[in-house]
């Protein structure tokens, strides 16, 4: 993987680690400091009693049913954070708090059991919905909130509610006027109306159990990395050649004032990446990879791009992603075979 390579010396050195190893803990480290600012966050609101318990582990999320916070670990350690950002785009700041926002919305319906009442179903559905990885969402539906990239409301009734929380919960959000004329204005009511409710109550599940923990991950920063990495390159093994072919110029074919159409595709990267991530709602590893094997194929074709184009095949590339990237999220493979 050209990531390892192209990271600096001390970040390499922590490669052949074990992650359990590596003694990292959430306090003192640079994620404190978010925990922190969501505890904060929390009060402003008058949730004084509610203060979600938060730990390290493989990636975002709240175990089923528990109210406890996973955290990423790369982001207890600046030299891990490194290089998730070359392997997978790190986080900022504003990336983060959204997802403890989120989280905190899934503690919160489990701490007060919210999920077992009736109105909470009325709201946003059974609980016991059969969870769904691909799922297909109506874009532009007002009965949902718009927070985490693409419209990952929709996927679940759970995440419909965490969703709702996290805007209710986001400081100068301004969902009553924002929302107003929405269906999904009644949702955001119902999450003001029960967090004023429960302000001075203790939570029915003060505490739960955790899930991986940073001292259970037994596999190398780069046994890690490299899973990651294969789950997402055998997910996006689709056939650009054509498509991409037919975008750039051809090998042979001569014209004046081109470029390599790889280094198009790589400078904007990062932009590509986002963009289809935010409108599609599809993982962003994923995303990256496709944006990645995108890179490869036009440099083993030796493809060129016209200079002064740039434009124009930037909107195409996004749009040519943006469907694949649909395909992936409504039928499960980026393209039909």
């Amino acid at each position: 993987m050209s990531h390892f390579e192209q990271a600096s010396p001390d970040v390499r050195e922590l490669l052949q680690k074990r992650i359990s190893q590596l003694g990292l803990k959430l306090e003192g480290s640079p994620v404190e400091r978010y925990v922190q600012r969501l505890h904060r966050e929390l009060e402003r609101k008058g949730l004084r009693r509610f203060k979600p318990s938060c730990y390290l582990t493989d990636e975002w999320g709240c175990p089923d049913g528990q109210p406890v916070i996973g955290i990423p670990f790369y982001l207890a350690d600046p030299k891990l954070a490194r290089l998730e950002r070359e392997m997978n785009d790190l986080e900022d700041e504003r990336e983060i708090m959204m997802y403890m926002r989120h989280e905190a919305g899934h503690a919160f319906n489990y701490a007060y059991r919210l999920y077992v009442t009736p109105e909470w179903r009325g709201l946003f559905g059974p609980f016991n919905r059969r969870y769904r990885d691909h799922y297909r969402p109506v874009p532009f539906s007002r009965k949902y909130v718009r927070h985490i990239a693409g419209w990952y409301a929709q996927k679940h009734p759970d995440e419909d509610f965490a969703e709702t929380f996290a805007v209710w919960l986001t400081p100068r959000s301004n969902w009553r006027r924002k929302y107003k004329s929405w269906p999904a204005f009644a949702k955001l009511r119902y999450v003001d109306r029960v967090a004023r409710r429960v302000r001075d109550q203790d939570p029915v599940l003060p505490t739960g159990a955790v899930d991986l923990t940073v001292e259970d991950m037994k596999l190398t920063v780069e046994q890690f990395y490299r899973r990651l990495a294969k789950q997402n390159g055998t997910a996006v093994n689709v056939a650009l050649e054509s498509d991409l072919g037919d975008m750039f110029i051809p090998k042979g074919r001569r014209r004046k004032n081109v470029r390599p159409a790889w280094e198009l595709v790589e400078q904007h990267r990062l932009a590509l990446t986002d963009k289809i991530t935010y409108w599609t709602g599809v993982r962003r590893p994923l995303v990256r990879a496709l944006v990645e094997r995108m890179v490869r194929v036009c440099r083993d074709l030796e493809l060129s791009a016209e200079a002064g184009r740039e434009a124009a095949y930037l909107v195409e590339l996004t749009a040519y992603g943006t469907t694949l990237a649909m395909n992936k999220l409504t039928r499960g493979r980026f393209e039909d075979r």
